[in-house]
């Protein structure tokens, strides 16, 4: 076996049947290594650049005690757009993070953690292989102290009080009036749709809306089109949200395609909440307004309505 040393730092250590090598990490300070960026930044006509969280500031068992991305990324951000505007942002993590110069750059991926997988499909998006047809399972603050339990997060003496009651996430902001940085339910495309034409009655036991949605522009793509009930105005057992999402789905549309689509739900499921004096399910007879759209804050909002004649408790089985 032979042991030669190199100049560069590492070792290199050989025998007839094996190769092994020896080294170590050279140690840069994060204004180095934003230096870095910042000179690659200023030689490249576009800048994918990567950011995120990880298992260590997000996971079950502990919650985060603000938004900002970790470290200093968003100084990272900020320094490299100073030197080029044509900056894609591709956001890992599991929920939302602060985006201060969210205005100044002009795409941004939330990219989740999506496995080892994740750089192929990311890729896939970016180079118009595929299309993106995801929605937002939650909503996107514009900073921590619009978060529904920022005014009762962390336990006191052991007990965490959920203040925020049935206004959790999007339901919310719409009730205080709150814009977020992305509603609940949101998502772009590399095409656009229109959503026209609704329908809605009561047939039997479930509440049947129709529209019907056409493709407009020039790629094939999904859109996922979704139904929200409001409840009667009337309304005064119990404080409920100003519309529930109640039903949803997703239709694939080529370039110019229209195609009519179906949402169907217990008339039951989207009327009802839970009477905690009687302890059963409350569909609570009334007019019930009905919006659809491509988002919980969509400003185009298809509008219909159905009547329940009577009240009617069930058990939920």
């Amino acid at each position: 076996m032979t042991f030669t040393a190199r100049t560069d730092g590492a070792a290199l250590v050989t025998d007839s049947a094996s190769l092994l090598n020896f080294g170590y990490i050279f140690h840069k300070t994060d204004e180095e290594y934003i230096d870095e960026a910042v000179e690659l930044a200023k030689k490249s006509d576009k800048v994918i650049l990567c950011v995120g969280t990880s298992l260590d500031y997000e996971s079950e068992g502990f919650d985060r005690s603000d938004m900002k991305l970790p470290g200093n990324q968003e100084e990272l951000v900020s320094e490299v757009l100073k030197v080029n505007k044509n900056v894609i942002i591709v956001n890992q993590s599991g929920t939302p993070v602060s985006l201060p110069w969210i205005d100044s750059v002009p795409a941004f991926m939330q990219a989740w953690f999506n496995g080892m997988e994740a750089g192929n499909a990311i890729a896939d998006v970016l180079y118009g292989d595929a299309n993106p047809s995801g929605k937002l399972p939650l909503s996107y603050p514009k900073r921590v102290e619009d978060n529904p339990a920022f005014l009762t997060f962390k336990s006191n003496n052991g007990h965490c009080v959920y203040g925020e009651d049935v206004f959790a996430g999007w339901k919310f902001y719409e009730k205080c009036k709150i814009d977020p940085l992305f509603p609940f339910g949101f998502g772009l495309s590399y095409t656009d749709f229109t959503i026209d034409n609704l329908t809605v009655k009561l047939d039997g036991e479930n509440l049947v809306a129709t529209v019907d949605v056409t493709n407009t522009g020039k790629v094939t793509g999904k859109e996922v089109v979704q139904l929200y009930v409001v409840p009667p105005k009337t309304t005064t057992a119990v404080d409920r949200p100003l519309k529930e999402l109640k039903g949803f789905t997703k239709v694939e549309l080529k370039s110019g395609e229209k195609k009519n689509v179906k949402i169907e739900v217990p008339y039951k499921y989207a009327t009802s909440y839970f009477d905690v004096d009687a302890n059963q399910w409350h569909a609570e007879k009334g007019e019930y307004g009905v919006l659809v759209g491509n988002s919980s804050n969509s400003d185009k909002f298809l509008e219909a309505s159905f009547k329940l004649e009577k009240d009617e408790l069930w058990s939920g089985l």
